[in-house]
């Protein structure tokens, strides 16, 4: 459902994101790992469309993020490490901004809402409006306008970044249901989360693909825990 192929973008004289080739399929999720800086939010702005490749290409559910960019938004639900939102809106004035945006109309607006305000638990503050809200409130509103139209592609920035242990574990069940018939990429500094929901590991630093395994093998391979084996991998192989 994702390819990526050969993927680059430098700002300036720092180079991002350095040829980069993945595959990802429906039923998979994968975690995207590395240090800070290591391309991993750059590589999902291209591929959602946010930003363009200086060289290379992805294509999502067959669109190709350059020739047809629209065709990638409409079948993929994304999730920023910073969600943006208009402050001033309630909670369902922005969902209901989102269906205008998406093109859900009627009864399956009304089904839409009925199904993400319940999943991601954010019934108590549907009338707050959004500057009023929690950051762990804030993060369930942006997963909630990533699934408003049931994706088959999610990318998730940082998706648990301000929850509660409770809240955490909710979306980490979330997304073990939604991997069924999506596919899911989880960008995170959590490891654990990583263990708790992800068939698949990248490890990245420096713009480069380091490691693409799972985290079962990885631990038997190195006869370590997720945290040792990161922090071995992105030392000896990242510098």
């Amino acid at each position: 459902m994702i390819k990526v192929k050969d993927l680059r973008r430098s700002f300036g004289s720092v180079v991002a994101v350095d040829g980069i080739s993945f595959e990802v399929e429906k039923g998979q999720v994968l975690g995207l790992l590395g240090p800070n800086g290591a391309g991993k939010s750059t590589a999902m702005r291209m591929i959602t469309c946010f930003i363009k490749p200086d060289g290379g290409t992805a294509s999502v559910c067959g669109h190709d993020i350059l020739q047809d960019p629209l065709g990638v938004r409409r079948c993929l639900g994304y999730v920023p490490e910073n969600v943006p939102a208009y402050n001033e809106m309630t909670v369902g004035g922005f969902l209901n901004f989102i269906c205008d945006v998406r093109g859900i109309k009627g009864k399956n607006r009304k089904k839409a809402l009925d199904r993400v305000v319940p999943m991601c638990s954010i019934e108590s503050v549907y009338h707050q409006t959004i500057e009023t809200l929690s950051k762990g409130y804030k993060r369930r509103v942006g997963l909630a306008q990533a699934l408003i139209h049931d994706p088959e592609v999610l990318i998730l920035d940082e998706p648990t970044d301000g929850l509660d242990p409770n809240q955490k574990h909710e979306v980490r069940r979330l997304i073990s249901q939604m991997s069924q018939d999506k596919c899911i990429i989880v960008s995170t500094h959590i490891l654990e989360e990583v263990d708790a929901v992800c068939s698949r590991t990248i490890i990245i630093a420096r713009g480069k693909i380091l490691v693409d395994s799972t985290p079962k093998a990885l631990k038997e391979k190195h006869h370590a825990g997720l945290d040792e084996v990161f922090r071995k991998i992105t030392k000896t192989k990242g510098n």
